[in-house]
C-alpha cells in the first residue's frame, strides 16, 4: 500500500464541497501534491467518494487521503469499510495528533459543517506531519489488520 511519490487523495461529497476546496488551497500553497477524486458540489451519495478515495489507497496510487461530508461521520463510516482503511473523523487537534501517532490512521475526515476552514488547515497539517510512533501501538494496528483479515 506504498506508493514511491507522495500523492494525498481527497474527496467530498456536496456538504463537504466548501471545505475541500478551501484544504486544495493550503495544500497548493504549501507544494503538497493530491488528486481530487470529487465531487464538484453536486448532490451526490459519499459512500461513492469514500469509495474512489479508498481504492486510491489501496492500490498504492496515493499514500494517505481526506474525505470531507457535511459530518465527516458517513465518510469515516464508508472508508472504514475498505481492507487497510484506518480512517478517523476529526475535530481537535489532539486526535488528529493521536490518529497518526498510535493508530497510523490513512484517511482524515472532517465535517464541512463542523469546522471551520482555518481548524481543518491545522488537523490537515497535523495529519500530514505527524508520524506514526510504532513500538506498543504496532501491535495494536496489527490487529486491526487481523480484524480485516477476518482473523
Amino acid at each position: 500500500m506504498k506508493t514511491e511519490k507522495k500523492i494525498l487523495a481527497i474527496g467530498c461529497d456536496h456538504g463537504g464541497y466548501e471545505l475541500k476546496e478551501a484544504i486544495k488551497s493550503y495544500l497548493t500553497a504549501n507544494d503538497i501534491e493530491f488528486k481530487d477524486f470529487g465531487c464538484d458540489g453536486e448532490s451526490v451519495n459519499y459512500p461513492d467518494y469514500a469509495d474512489k478515495v479508498c481504492r486510491a489507497i489501496q492500490s498504492g496510487k496515493c499514500y494517505r487521503g481526506i474525505l470531507v461530508c457535511g459530518t465527516g461521520i458517513g465518510m469515516s463510516m464508508a472508508a472504514n469499510k475498505h481492507k487497510g482503511i484506518r480512517a478517523a473523523c476529526c475535530s481537535d487537534t489532539f486526535s488528529a495528533r493521536m490518529t497518526r501517532a498510535h493508530n497510523d490512521a490513512n484517511v482524515l475526515c472532517l465535517g464541512g459543517r463542523v469546522v471551520g476552514f482555518g481548524l481543518a488547515t491545522d488537523l490537515v497539517e497535523l495529519f500530514l506531519k505527524t508520524e506514526f510512533e510504532g513500538g506498543r501501538h504496532q501491535v495494536r494496528v496489527d490487529m486491526l489488520t487481523a480484524l480485516d483479515n477476518n482473523k
